[in-house]
């Protein structure tokens, strides 16, 4: 049986993330209860790999699994589909990536997505407000894809120095989520990051090169990647080059003898 679960009172810290609930246990790496939904809960709960996980009615929980789903940027699988997808959109002048020019919309369209096995969303009023005020201040940014002047499509992150943590994506066309994904990663990999933390194991990630590494790794990492400056967050062409490096040029051929 798991040990009792700590409810913690606001400001108070949050307990080792080793001892987050284990694999047999009711709730797998549900690590405390209670708290407050801010920014200042928020920045000491996500540098230790934390994060809060509830539906509507319940506290507020908050989880640190064991293990931990990550997409190494350099393992991104762009397949042959979605890479044609993106060479379409690239070369539409209707189509465009944006930085937070609709944080607040995304995080809706999110909430508003169904989800296979999900009856109801986790992205609830207080979840939004609190998200709302961490990109405010600077610490949580949307990934939108454009289409005719149209958000179609996009995700939202969390981001401290470069630790990277995915937290929802939606879909209006087809591919849109997609394709904000491989912006975001895109991005990271011209900037530096190392991985994007995606919480939870799904068959989907799992597709586009994303794998479970331990809870000890995942926290080793952050340690690192917290401390590095913060990322330029403004979507650059280069960013689609870091990800599709244009051809080699081949040298011209020599004229017949």
């Amino acid at each position: 049986m798991p040990a009792d679960l700590p409810w913690l009172a606001p400001g108070e810290p949050f307990p080792d993330p080793h001892t987050a609930w284990g694999a047999h246990s009711p709730a797998p790496g549900l690590l405390a209860a209670g708290g407050a939904l801010d920014v200042p809960h928020l920045l000491r709960a996500y540098p230790q790999g934390i994060f809060p996980w509830f539906s509507q009615g319940q506290p507020i929980l908050w989880w640190c699994p064991q293990p931990r789903m990550v997409l190494p940027v350099a393992q991104f699988r762009l397949h042959r589909s979605l890479r044609r997808t993106l060479h379409k959109f690239r070369a539409n002048p209707d189509c465009e990536i944006r930085i937070d020019s609709a944080f607040g919309r995304v995080m809706q369209a999110c909430a508003n997505t169904t989800r296979p096995g999900q009856p109801g969303t986790w992205i609830v009023p207080a979840m939004h407000r609190a998200y709302q005020q961490l990109h405010a201040a600077g610490y949580a940014h949307s990934v939108e894809t454009w289409i005719e002047g149209q958000l179609v499509g996009g995700l939202y992150c969390v981001a401290i120095g470069q630790a990277v943590f995915g937290e929802s994506m939606f879909a209006h066309q087809t591919d849109a989520s997609k394709i904000a994904l491989a912006a975001l990663v895109g991005l990271c990999r011209r900037q530096g990051v190392v991985l994007i933390d995606c919480q939870q194991n799904t068959r989907h990630l799992a597709s586009l090169g994303a794998h479970e590494i331990t809870r000890a790794d995942f926290l080793q990492h952050l340690g690192q990647a917290q401390q590095l400056p913060a990322l330029h967050w403004q979507f650059s062409p280069l960013d689609w080059e870091a990800l599709m490096p244009p051809k080699a040029l081949m040298p011209p051929t020599a004229p017949a003898a």
